[in-house]
This record gives structure tokens, C-alpha cells and sequence, in this order.
């Protein structure tokens, strides 16, 4: 049996606000903030990834445990996104450097 990725939509909104602990109509309001997109399937019925339900549980531990409201849930969440991003860029960069060091020290040892 394939096993689902974590962007794959599995969850139909009832089962992922049970996932969460929240009301189906707090995942509507959080798509309709751009806090979440989950995959539409036909013309109404949301489906919710891993991924998504991790970035729902993320929103809730930010609003619940934390006290931060939703404009700044938005800011912190754009904020990790563009570390992440930026994350991903030097971990391709130092990739890149450690290749062009290791073919310079074959390159010297001819």
C-alpha cells in the first residue's frame, strides 16, 4: 500500500478539525485569512494534507498557548517561511561550495 505524502489532500475539513481540536468553521475562516489553502476537490469540498494539519496545529498553538492574535499568527508564519526559504538557499549554496572545494582539492593533488 503507497503511504500519502504530507502535501498529498487526505482529510475531508470534519476529520482535520478533529485533527486540530477546532471547529470546521475556524478552518474556513483561517482560508479565507490565506492562513491555510488546503486542495479543493470539486466546486466545495476542502481537503486537508499532513502538511496542512501541522500548519493548522502550528496556528493554534501560536493563538491558544501564546496569546497571539491572528494578524500577528500571519506575520510569524511568513517570517518561518522566508527562513525556511532562506534556509534552503544556503544549504544549496554550502552544497555548491563544499563540491567546488572538494574538485579544487583533486585538481591539486594531480
Amino acid at each position: 500500500m503507497r503511504q500519502a505524502s504530507e502535501d498529498e489532500p487526505v482529510y475531508m475539513i470534519g476529520v482535520a478539525a478533529r485533527l486540530c481540536d477546532l471547529h470546521p468553521q475556524t478552518l474556513r475562516m483561517y482560508e479565507r485569512l490565506g492562513l491555510v489553502r488546503p486542495a479543493r476537490v470539486g466546486a466545495k469540498n476542502r481537503m486537508y494534507s499532513q502538511r496542512d494539519i501541522e500548519r493548522l496545529r502550528q496556528i493554534q498553538r501560536l493563538t491558544h498557548d501564546l496569546g497571539v492574535n491572528l494578524a500577528g499568527v500571519e506575520v510569524i508564519l511568513g517570517l518561518l517561511e522566508k527562513m525556511r526559504r532562506m534556509q534552503e538557499e544556503m544549504d544549496a549554496e554550502l552544497d555548491r561550495m563544499h563540491k567546488e572545494m572538494e574538485e579544487l582539492l583533486r585538481r591539486l593533488e594531480k
